[in-house]
């Protein structure tokens, strides 16, 4: 079934662009120049993802995440000129999912917004979590990676378990210690903590599946290729 995105640019040539890109890739698209336009679709929830432009003539991409957060988690990507790190900290504290910075490489969106659509686990048995050869069972907790399996503690398969169900996207530290503790891990998390827990699991998974996005978070690459920044 083909996927919907919501398009929300003010720009006339990016918007257009970014339609004939997404509908030659089998999407479904529908779009939006303004907040008023916008605020539409979220009161219906016609759409799978959000591409967020960040400024908008009657308003920002800020509030517009706000509502679609009251409404629902569909995956929201920010598209902005800026990487500034106070502002994308901002975002991802509101709930945005990505972002992807102007001028965009077209096969990197393409793989942002694949990976954040991406259902982990998708086709496969509910009780299994898979990205590539990395599989996690989650009725009997074991992790195989290549058909080997790994010694991994509770602590370290409850990490790589948020990890696996949130494939591809960037999520913030604080985010991910939202999501520990949801997931019933009962020790106090700080960022020290949460650092030392992320450098365990990525020395047990080996190859460069975490990737740390520096100020901000970390992003768990899908097929375990892409390059790892630890700063």
């Amino acid at each position: 079934m083909a996927r919907t995105i919501l398009i929300t640019e003010d720009d006339f040539y990016l918007r257009r662009n970014l339609k004939a890109l997404l509908e030659g890739e089998g999407y479904i698209t529908v779009t939006a120049s303004s907040v008023k336009e916008a605020e539409r679709y979220i009161q219906n929830g016609a759409f799978d993802l959000c591409l967020m432009d960040l400024w908008l003539p009657d308003g920002d991409g800020f509030g517009l995440l706000q509502k679609i957060r009251t409404r629902s988690g569909k995956p929201v990507i920010f598209l902005t000129v800026s990487d500034d790190e106070d502002t994308l900290v901002r975002a991802f504290s509101l709930g945005a999912d990505d972002y992807v910075t102007k001028p965009y490489r077209k096969a990197e969106l393409l793989s942002r917004i694949a990976a954040n659509l991406r259902r982990s686990g998708e086709n496969l048995p509910e009780e299994l979590l898979a990205a590539g050869e990395l599989v996690l069972n989650m009725r009997t907790g074991e992790v195989t990676l290549a058909g080997q399996e790994l010694s991994l503690s509770p602590a370290d398969t409850a990490l790589l378990r948020i990890f696996l169900r949130n494939a591809g996207t960037l999520l913030t530290r604080d985010r991910l210690m939202e999501l520990l503790a949801a997931d019933g891990v009962s020790e106090e998390l700080d960022e020290n903590a949460l650092r030392v827990r992320v450098f365990r699991l990525r020395g047990k998974l080996g190859g460069t599946w975490i990737e740390t996005v520096r100020g901000i978070g970390y992003r768990f690459r899908p097929d375990g290729t892409e390059e790892v920044r630890t700063k």
